[in-house]
């Protein structure tokens, strides 16, 4: 027997309460909220930009590549500076100060979490975030506005000052390695907690996507929140279909009115 939509937020409300270490997993779901634009989405980056033009292996072997990746850094910075957290990114910082949440481990690379006040050391950036340049070979960091100018004014991206290496935005390109560190301090969390919130992921895109299960197989309650139904539903413990905002909200006005 299925359950409502007032059931449902009844049980997530009361299990919210009831943890003590919740992970919560964010996909871009909860970032088109605040108007970032969802790369996949109809009218989104990838129906401007070949996505198969962008990949790491390209970008490194390839000076035209490199070009077209920088001219979609360019879009997308334009589109995203200036972009705000929603409700759903200032609940989960409201969790955290409530000490629930334990760890935010996010495919977004617009580091909303950070600025709603979620503490930068609980967040983990599993595809990187778009704010930082860096080298290739050193790991020089670069600002991504002294990067964006140069764009601006037409010109060419130069190699690494310090060592001559390539300089590229730090984000995941589609075909490089997760960032090792990242993703081990996440697995470590995801073992630990006792709550799993996948909120606002299609749960398509691997690696990342395992984490749910992960957490689940380790004794987790796993509880989806999304717009539309996900390859995963099967084995949530809670599914239920809504924007990240407006559920979240409700949700913690559920908990603090029970405590």
């Amino acid at each position: 027997m299925s359950l409502s939509w007032e059931e449902k937020m009844n049980n997530l409300a009361h299990w919210v309460k009831e943890s003590q270490r919740i992970v919560v997993f964010t996909g871009a779901g909860v970032s088109t909220e605040s108007g970032v634009p969802d790369f996949r989405s109809p009218g989104g980056i990838w129906d401007r930009f070949d996505p198969q033009e962008m990949t790491f292996q390209k970008f490194l072997s390839n000076k035209e590549s490199r070009r077209k990746y920088w001219d979609l850094f360019h879009v997308c910075w334009k589109e995203f500076d200036g972009v705000q957290p929603n409700r759903a990114h200032q609940v989960m910082a409201t969790l955290e100060e409530y000490g629930k949440v334990t760890a935010v481990v996010t495919q977004n690379v617009d580091g909303l979490h950070q600025m709603a006040g979620n503490s930068p050391d609980k967040v983990f950036e599993l595809h990187g975030t778009m704010w930082k340049v860096r080298c290739l070979s050193c790991d020089n960091n670069f600002s991504w506005k002294e990067i964006f100018k140069q764009l601006e004014e037409g010109k060419e991206i130069e190699e690494c000052e310090r060592c001559g290496g390539l300089l590229k935005p730090a984000t995941i390109a589609f075909g490089q390695s997760l960032p090792e560190e990242a993703f081990d301090q996440a697995y470590k969390h995801i073992l630990k907690c006792d709550l799993f919130l996948c909120i606002g992921s299609s749960l398509v895109v691997y690696p990342a996507a395992r984490l749910p299960q992960i957490a689940k197989s380790k004794g987790a309650r796993m509880v989806i929140i999304n717009r539309e139904p996900t390859p995963l539903d099967s084995i949530a413990d809670l599914v239920i279909i809504g924007k990240a905002g407006e559920v979240m909200n409700e949700i913690l006005r559920m908990v603090k009115e029970s405590w």
